[in-house]
């Protein structure tokens, strides 16, 4: 199976699609508006603790306050020393998420409440751990993490980590070996997958280079005097090589010039053998166009995703979950209901578990299959989708089908879903996806005439201006009703069209 990884930069917006085996896995996008915030470390104030949620609102600099969770708060390396030698900690591995944050284990350290820990005015160094979403601001965290290509620091624990990617237990054991042997200070590190086979030397050079971020970092902290940011995360395009380009994806293709030559200098600096696998693309096509990602990307943004089987499934996202719909549309099947449903099933969960990936879905997620009556039926669709969901990188936890053909799951969040990146809210409906039907309106309009005119009793023109579409149904469909009316108000009713009114707009002038 071909992996790559394209890239489409231009100075507005950069995109970055992970596409594997020509179809568009994960999708990337950051604008320069300054709304990619995950990584980046702020100085911070606590403007309020909260007892009641065991939280914290956090002055950053930002627009809206960041949350902190107590959780997430940071404590005194040697008072965390302390704890885990009386709780005795064991260094677990970690997953190979290497960018989620590693808060502390409530299993292993005693509980302190937030208000212990904190105070208002108080100054701390934060990182983001998730984007600011909807109404909500950021989620952040005082566990800092610094990822380089092959270690990720993380300068306020002791624990060493290697991603379960690398499946050779001796190799696991040399490389934690390695760091036991040359980290400093008994920092906490997380060895990455493309780690495997890596030299003690070039180890032992990314290690020197986090620690002196991490000490840049320390000193920006003690000079800045007011909550702002301390240090910015690579920009997208050096976070692509540094976290997607491992040995599993064939080449990276990018379609700028400047560009390809800041991911060859970053590849030089830390990763040599894989500049044979860097193309600048310089077709007359757009890169997007020429990939069929462009494509992809307009399919991500509809509600309704068809099976090629005739199926579909509807996908509505709320504030406060997603609501997944399994059809069978127009497929009839062959044999009997039961296997067409199954099958329809079994397709969607394929889809499914695309769309999640590639719109960066997060949260609670509830997906509503069609109803099937055998249970081993519904037991292998829910393993169809573990299955299905292995693959993706984000945190997901999945709940047994209920007899209502329900599957109720979460999928890790730390950004925002494409369709609110991509999209906004409706300025006619304002998010409702609906408009009033427009005989609702004709009639609100009756009634709206009905109420005005009962102030004054005086023989005189109304004039109503109002949407095309609504003026051929008042003057036709309606014409009684209006005749009836006037007779009521003992007023003559003037109906004129505005081509440019929205559908429900309407004027009554006296």
């Amino acid at each position: 199976m071909s992996t790559e990884l394209i890239i489409n930069a231009r100075p507005y917006e950069t995109r970055v699609a992970l596409v594997e085996n020509g179809t568009v896995a994960e999708l990337y996008i950051e604008r320069r508006t300054g709304q990619e915030l995950v990584g980046n470390i702020y100085r911070g104030r606590v403007v309020r603790v909260l007892p009641g949620m065991q939280a914290a609102f956090v002055d950053i600099g930002l627009d809206r306050t960041a949350f902190l969770y107590v959780s997430d708060v940071h404590r005194e390396f040697q008072d965390i020393e302390q704890m885990m030698l009386q709780g005795g900690a064991d260094a677990r591995d970690e997953e190979d998420n290497e960018l989620e944050k590693l808060p502390f284990d409530s299993r292993t350290y005693p509980a302190l409440p937030i208000e212990d820990l904190l105070q208002e005015g108080q100054d701390i160094m934060v990182q983001i751990a998730k984007e600011p979403y909807g109404t909500k601001g950021a989620r952040v965290t005082s566990h800092i993490s610094l990822p380089g290509r092959h270690l990720v620091l993380m300068p306020t624990l002791s624990h060493i980590g290697v991603s379960r990617k690398i499946e050779d237990r001796d190799e696991r054991e040399r490389l934690r070996n390695l760091v036991q042997e040359l980290r400093p200070n008994h920092m906490g590190y997380i060895v990455r997958t493309v780690s495997e086979g890596a030299t003690k030397e070039k180890l032992k050079a990314e290690m020197d280079f986090l620690l002196k971020l991490w000490q840049t970092i320390r000193v920006r902290m003690e000079k800045l005097s007011h909550p702002g940011l301390l240090h910015k995360d690579l920009a997208i395009s050096l976070r692509a090589v540094r976290d997607l380009f491992t040995k599993e994806v064939d080449k990276l293709v990018i379609d700028s010039l400047e560009e390809y030559e800041n991911i060859m200098e970053f590849i030089n600096t830390f990763a040599p053998r894989l500049k044979y696998s860097v193309e600048l693309y310089e077709g007359q096509e757009p890169i997007f166009d020429a990939y069929g990602i462009e494509m992809e990307i307009s399919r991500a943004l509809e509600n309704k995703i068809w099976l090629k089987s005739g199926g579909y499934i509807i996908i509505e996202l709320t504030e406060a979950l997603t609501a997944i719909d399994v059809n069978t549309g127009s497929y009839v099947g062959k044999r009997n209901l039961e296997e067409t449903i199954l099958k329809t099933n079994l397709e969607a969960v394929k889809e499914i578990a695309y769309q999640l990936r590639f719109r960066n879905i997060g949260g609670l997620i509830v997906i509503d299959f069609i109803d099937m009556e055998k249970k081993a039926n519904r037991e292998r669709v829910f393993l169809a989708l573990k299955e299905a969901l292995s693959k993706d990188k984000a945190k997901t936890n999945i709940l047994p089908m209920s007899d209502l053909g329900l599957i109720e799951m979460t999928r890790k969040r730390t950004r925002e879903n494409l369709n609110r990146l991509l999209c906004e809210p409706c300025f006619y409906c304002e998010g409702k996806g609906n408009l009033k039907s427009r005989k609702t309106i004709c009639y609100e309009i009756l009634r709206d005439l009905e109420r005005e005119s009962a102030w004054s009793r005086e023989p005189a023109s109304v004039y109503i201006f109002v949407h095309p579409e609504i003026e051929t149904i008042l003057k036709e469909e309606e014409q009684d009703s209006i005749l009836e009316l006037e007779k009521k108000i003992n007023k003559r009713l003037i109906i004129l069209a505005k081509e440019n009114f929205h559908l429900e707009q309407y004027e009554i002038s006296f």
